[in-house]
């Protein structure tokens, strides 16, 4: 939602007023956000409807507690984030991947914003970079997701997860590195664009 603070202040006191048509506008502005961190963090169709739902109705419930300290659309990220969160942990799958060398600094790994360019070009190709991103681990594939298709900043990105921006910034490279050795094993130069 690109709205100015005094907007959102408007529209958050026409919401508490009891305008059910202002919090439609709500919605609609933070749907796609709250989908694409739901949908990342939760494999099961059925689950990511019910956590959707289930996010709108928490900011609906706790909207008068937003402080106005971040854009709401941030806000409203960190609630979808520890829902779907919430949600998940009661089956007990890993949000990070253990399998990255942790000596490996960002300025060493590989950038494929290019890549993620010309797979956005391409609704087939755009089909198999999603899959690839949901075989990421759920923490790199939320990130990738925000910072890539949200477009969102790293700092943005760390106040909806709860993480250092040092972190964010080091599972993006991580997601990148994981995504691009995916994608150079499973699909030709030609398949990719490249």
């Amino acid at each position: 939602m690109n709205s100015t603070p005094e907007q959102t202040q408007v529209m958050v006191d026409e919401v508490l007023s009891g305008n059910n048509q202002a919090f439609r506008g709500i919605i609609d502005a933070n749907e796609r956000l709250v989908r694409q961190i739901v949908y990342r963090i939760l494999p099961n169709d059925a689950d990511r409807e019910d956590v959707c739902q289930d996010v709108f109705l928490k900011v609906y419930q706790n909207l008068a507690t937003f402080q106005f300290n971040s854009k709401l659309s941030t806000w409203i990220g960190r609630i979808a984030y520890n829902t779907a969160l919430n949600h998940l942990e009661k089956k007990k799958v890993p949000l990070v991947a253990d399998s990255v060398d942790e000596e490996t600094t960002a300025d060493q790994w590989p950038d494929i914003t290019d890549i993620t360019e010309d797979f956005a070009e391409s609704r087939d190709l755009s089909v198999k970079l999603a899959g690839e991103i949901d075989e990421l681990p759920v923490m790199y594939g939320t990130i990738l997701s925000l910072f890539h298709l949200q477009d969102m900043q790293y700092g943005e990105i760390a106040d909806i997860l709860s993480l250092p921006i040092g972190t964010v910034k080091n599972y993006l490279f991580r997601a990148r590195r994981m995504l691009r050795e995916r994608l150079m094993q499973k699909f030709t130069a030609e398949d990719l664009c490249l």
